[in-house]
């Protein structure tokens, strides 16, 4: 008998009961990693039945194969909406991102973050902008690729340190969403402009906390890949792997990564924003930060004690969605047990 246990990641490949017994709500009010654009929603069997599609598990050279520097570079930001309550199903192409008016209130009260310009590393508050302080983060973060619904699309990741050597983390919606896991996996650390220095991982399993495998649930968006070996090495013996938080608290000064590729960025280059995060006072329990990072940064890292000088930091969220009223306003689901129990799974996988 399958179940799906509170805390107990579900894997790809493992139907978790019930998806289809829950209906999706709507998306429109919350947009990922800080887009201001409404997601296309899945339709069709895989979206109606929530059922699961088959394991992938591609060979590593064919897998990599297939993402060339051109279907890298032309690979779209998949964008999210998070669900509110009784609001109605909207479906649109990737292509023709349709702006959609809030349904939520609008809250003329709301604090609203700085403007964005590039800065250098080291001064705070930073709301978007290239990173140039090298260090561990610059080999550590990257792109990550896969297929969904026909289309190839581009999210961010975090290599971390792990009992297997091999474990990725990023956002939940970016290894599964509308209930089909994604295909043609695969995570480029260091990733410039077309470029894998570091190689192509691809992934050998994907999983997802279960409150986001059997729901979305925005406040689970995290999700993890375990990735396959690539000429005989493991992915932190190559890349290293950043250090992890649990149930770290709020308001903590952070740093958040990613490759956004919606404009104005194009996903060339690691982005960075840095400030003292805040709990979200509307509709999750996220961590809130000051971030222009668009389309594409979902699944980056957010980091708190984090060294400038060496690039590293224990990891304690990531990029996942953004209201369309709060510009400039990036939030990452909190790490709590939950997300613990995902990467305890993947690192023993």
């Amino acid at each position: 008998m399958r179940r799906t246990v509170r805390g107990i990641p579900a894997v790809h490949g493992i139907p978790a009961p019930h998806r289809a017994r829950r209906s999706r709500a709507a998306l429109g009010t919350l947009t990922a990693a800080g887009t201001l654009l409404a997601l296309l929603l899945p339709t069709g069997p895989a979206a109606a039945t929530g059922q699961d599609s088959p394991s992938h598990r591609s060979p590593a050279p064919r897998t990599a194969a297939f993402w060339t520097a051109e279907r890298m570079r032309g690979a779209v930001p998949l964008d999210l909406t998070a669900p509110a309550k009784h609001a109605p199903v909207t479906t649109v192409p990737r292509s023709a991102p349709l702006k959609v008016a809030p349904t939520l209130p609008r809250l003329p009260q709301a604090p609203m973050a700085p403007s964005a310009a590039p800065l250098l590393p080291g001064t705070l508050p930073q709301a978007g902008g290239p990173w140039a302080g090298g260090g561990a983060v610059t080999k550590t973060t990257g792109r990550v690729f896969f297929t969904y619904q026909g289309r190839t699309a581009a999210c961010s990741g975090d290599a971390v340190t792990s009992g297997n050597k091999s474990t990725v983390l990023t956002a939940g919606h970016c290894v599964k969403l509308g209930g089909v896991w994604h295909t043609d996996w695969i995570f480029v650390p260091g990733y410039h402009d077309g470029e894998a220095p570091y190689g192509k991982w691809a992934a050998a399993k994907t999983l997802s906390t279960p409150q986001w495998t059997a729901g979305e649930d925005i406040n689970y968006d995290v999700g993890a890949a375990v990735v396959a070996p690539l000429d005989g090495k493991k992915l932190t013996d190559v890349v290293g792997g950043q250090g992890l938080s649990f149930n770290s608290g709020y308001s903590k000064a952070m740093y958040a990564f990613g490759f956004p590729a919606a404009a104005p960025y194009d996903g060339s280059k690691l982005i960075y924003c840095s400030g003292t995060a805040f709990k979200d006072p509307l509709f999750s329990g996220d961590h809130g930060l000051a971030c222009n990072m668009t389309g594409g940064s979902s699944g980056g890292p957010w980091f708190t004690t984090f060294d400038e000088k060496t690039g590293t930091g224990l990891q304690s969220s990531v990029n996942s969605f953004g209201y369309q009223f709060w510009p400039n306003t990036m939030f990452g689901p909190y790490f709590g047990d939950d997300a613990k129990n995902l990467y305890t799974t993947a690192q023993s996988s």
